[in-house]
């Protein structure tokens, strides 16, 4: 099969198309995925029913905050519970992540957690990206319902930090890179399917996943209204967000493979 890269989608209308190169394969159980800037798959439906601004990726779904008045976007927070996937005989993906930038920019700045299913066996590991470098895997173990913190914050001025912790398992890892033309734009909390340059993989199984203590800036990341964003294709719900809880907390719920 195609190596698998994370390809990151977002739901504002003026987004285009941003095809990245294949990831080459690290030495895990699985190739290495990437992530890269969103792409728009229908416009932003402002004033729903229950107050949110909604949008539909073909492979994102949770929440992202973007401005309107040229704030940037310095940090971003959450917590949440690594999910256990149920696989079959299909191959199938799923990550989960904090990250600034990319849903109206070329570059994304994230780290977080995967689960994934290869020959009927599942598959978790951890990671972060500073896109378009390309990703790097920590080796550290991940189970289901390892409890796992992540923040990216920056300086404005092109160094930023990357810090994932699995409270669980005891371990934490503080990563500090610079990447001087990130523009700061949005701030996002993640589940993703990934892609290859053909188009988005199958998503895994995860049953649901909590996310809670989201926070953008310091504030609660639904002070800025952000979008709920479902992921769709061909017409069919992948995974569907739940109203936020708090302004900080909310869940994603697996509904289809592809």
């Amino acid at each position: 099969m195609p190596v698998p890269r994370r390809r990151a989608l977002a739901c504002t209308a003026a987004l285009a198309a941003v095809l990245a190169n294949a990831v080459p394969a690290l030495a895990t159980a699985l190739p290495a995925p990437s992530n890269a800037p969103l792409i728009a798959t229908s416009p932003v439906l402002a004033n729903a029913q229950d107050g949110l601004r909604h949008g539909t990726s073909t492979n994102w779904s949770g929440y992202i905050a973007t401005s309107t008045n040229g704030t940037k976007f310095t940090s971003v927070t959450s917590h949440w519970t690594q999910p256990a996937v149920t696989c079959t005989d299909q191959d199938t993906y799923s990550s989960f992540w904090v990250g600034l930038d990319g849903a109206v920019s070329k570059t994304v700045e994230q780290t977080g957690s995967s689960a994934d299913c290869s020959s009927g066996q599942p598959v978790y590991y951890s990671w972060y990206e500073m896109y378009p470098a390309y990703p790097v895997n920590f080796y550290n173990t991940v189970a289901p319902g390892d409890q796992f913190t992540a923040s990216v914050t920056t300086n404005g001025k092109g160094s930023f930090t990357l810090k994932l912790s699995d409270t669980t398992q005891h371990w934490t890892h503080t990563v500090n890179k610079t990447l001087l033309n990130a523009e700061l734009s949005s701030a996002e909390v993640i589940a993703e399917a990934p892609s290859t340059t053909s188009g988005p993989l199958p998503l895994s199984n995860f049953g649901t996943v909590d996310f809670s203590s989201a926070t953008a800036n310091g504030q609660p990341i639904g002070a800025f209204n952000p979008e709920n964003v479902t992921m769709a294709r061909q017409g069919r719900t992948l995974a569907a967000t739940s109203p936020l809880s708090a302004g900080n907390a909310f869940s994603v719920t697996w509904k289809s493979s592809n």
